[in-house]
């Protein structure tokens, strides 16, 4: 009996809970290869970025270097907020310093959220995946305890189906959830690791920049 048999046979429960799990993995799986992409190029891009930044002989020309490696938007965003200006706001209140620590926090946490988005549903696909599955396989048990029940004796053709349903619907939940909790896992630990660089980028531009106003 293939899987198209199992799902033919199933009930309007049984073929909720397959869809739900297919439309599970499709979203893991396109956030796993958009992601994919998207960090391989953010990695070097923010490389290059901030080489190109620090071999600039002023910010102006820094930044239009910079401009030409950031595909992703990931550096530029700092290097702009340094020069937003807000007078007569609260934003502008204090000193130099602390403009730019501001600034900076706020355009850093944007660009992360940028480069997280989608680990919320990796995360809970990977979660509740088996647990989907587990209600599918609980399903099927019930299938089949029902069918014995209803004929008065054991027979395969009774339990086969929901047996056999109950299985796929238990190894489906672990192969939609392994690969999320996979990518999860792999992404954040790039995700860390690019964190850290742009984190480290914006706080010697703060320093810099802080230095060209105090010395103007």
């Amino acid at each position: 009996m293939d899987f198209s048999q199992l799902f033919s046979q199933a009930d309007a429960i049984g073929r909720a809970v397959a869809l739900l799990l297919l439309l599970m993995s499709v979203a893991s799986w396109v956030v796993i290869l958009w992601k994919a992409w998207l960090l391989r190029r953010a990695g070097g891009d923010v490389d290059r970025s901030t080489v190109a930044f620090w071999q600039a002989p002023s910010l102006a020309e820094a930044q239009q270097r910079v401009a030409a490696f950031d595909r992703e938007k990931l550096v530029l965003p700092l290097i702009e907020a340094t020069q937003a200006q807000a007078p007569g706001s609260l934003a502008a209140a204090g000193d130099r310093s602390q403009q730019l620590t501001r600034m900076l926090r706020d355009a850093l946490h944007a660009v992360l959220d940028k480069l997280q988005f989608g680990q919320v549903l990796l995360a809970t696909v990977g979660s509740t995946a088996p647990f989907v599955g587990l209600l599918g396989t609980v399903w099927g048990i019930y299938h089949a305890l029902t069918g014995i029940a209803a004929a008065g004796t054991i027979s395969i053709d009774k339990v086969a189906g929901p047996v056999g349903e109950s299985l796929i619907m238990t190894a489906a939940g672990l192969a939609v959830a392994i690969p999320a909790v996979l990518g999860y896992n792999i992404f954040g630990r790039l995700i860390g690791r690019i964190e850290a660089d742009l984190e480290g980028f914006a706080l010697d531009l703060r320093e810099l920049v802080a230095h060209h106003a105090g010395g103007a």
